[in-house]
């Protein structure tokens, strides 16, 4: 790359120094570029794909030579003060994005797990058969010739070697399970740490997805509640044009784990923290509806907007969402708190 920059000021008769600013689109090749080219002092700039117009011909020329037109003019376009023209993806750190692999990984490992499990239910339902696949002893029972059909005969030998097969794939992704377990708490930056367990001292919301949330979302610098609802895509997509006027739903921009965590999460904070003014108003405004589940679910999402900017809030100011209970300052063998964790709670909770 340097060396093709070096080709081009010699070709157009630039100075060494001239100012250089490149870009690229978000994809595959994640931040990588992006640090090496600021390395060696070169401006760039990530671009979010789907910022980027486009014609709406049905038929329309693209190719490589044209893309690059397109992001060269916008670039310039950009530059000029003009922000509407494409949005520039905010660059992690090494650190945060490297963090980010432990909850996805954990995520991963207990769906692999769950996986197994329910293929193995399945085979064994095409014989009759109902045991308990989850049982610990499973694997020898199989290997002993203990597993039945629905009448008592043998399983087939082909489908008793894939079991086995199963059940070696399934201790290996429960093995990394708990091992991953083990270390990642102590993995976790300690900034992430800190936001992670002031998180989880409000009830309704557990030690994994403080944990998430803390890696995944609050390690942005936000400036106003609206780049919150923004970066998790739960605000609303009206389309107002002429007399048409429809309600599009929500955006679904951003990260789609962090947005459907806070969905579940906003269950949650509805069952264990019911005085809070967040569940009030989700009462107030389902009241009447009875069995209509589609209004309520229309409200959760809501609810999990207001949820996200209310402990954006809560992580950066202190300030506890309204009518919520927090947990008590001790740890599960009725300890107190290490203090250096306590001293990374907000002032308000010491």
């Amino acid at each position: 790359m340097q060396a093709l920059i070096d080709q081009h000021k010699d070709r157009c008769s630039r100075p060494a120094d001239v100012r250089v600013v490149v870009c690229y689109e978000a994809g595959q090749d994640a931040f990588w570029i992006w640090r090496a080219l600021q390395a060696h002092g070169i401006e760039c700039y990530v671009v979010d794909p789907a910022s980027i117009p486009v014609e709406r011909r049905m038929r329309r020329a693209k190719t490589d030579r044209l893309d690059a037109i397109k992001l060269v003019t916008n670039l310039r376009a950009w530059q000029r003060g003009e922000r509407d023209r494409m949005h520039v993806v905010h660059v992690p750190s090494a650190q945060d994005e490297a963090s980010r692999h432990l909850m996805r990984e954990r995520g991963q490992l207990q769906k692999e797990v769950l996986q197994h499990l329910d293929r193995m239910r399945k085979l064994l339902a095409t014989l009759g058969c109902w045991d308990q696949v989850d049982h610990r002893d499973f694997a020898g029972r199989l290997a002993r010739d203990e597993v039945r059909c629905h009448d008592g005969t043998p399983l087939p030998l082909e489908l008793r070697e894939r079991l086995l097969r199963e059940c070696e794939r399934l201790a290996l992704a429960t093995q990394q399970f708990a091992a991953l377990e083990k270390t990642r708490q102590a993995s976790v930056p300690a900034p992430s740490r800190a936001r992670s367990d002031a998180l989880a001292r409000l009830k309704g919301i557990g030690e994994v997805s403080a944990s998430r949330l803390a890696l995944e979302l609050y390690w942005r610098d936000f400036h106003n509640r609206r780049q919150v609802g923004a970066c998790v895509g739960l605000v609303p997509q009206p389309y107002d044009s002429g007399e048409s006027q429809t309600d599009q739903g929500i955006s679904k921009q951003g990260n789609r784990r962090v947005r459907a965590l806070l969905v579940e999460m906003a269950w949650t904070w509805l069952r264990y923290q019911p005085g809070s003014a967040l569940a009030q108003w989700f009462n107030r405004r389902t009241q009447g509806t009875g069995p209509n589940r589609r209004a309520r679910r229309i409200a959760i999402v809501a609810v999990a907007r207001r949820l996200a900017i209310a402990l954006w809030r809560y992580l950066k100011d202190g300030v506890i969402p309204e009518g919520a209970q927090l947990k008590p300052l001790v740890s599960p063998s009725r300890t107190p708190v290490d203090a250096s964790h306590a001293a990374c709670y907000p002032q308000s909770l010491k």
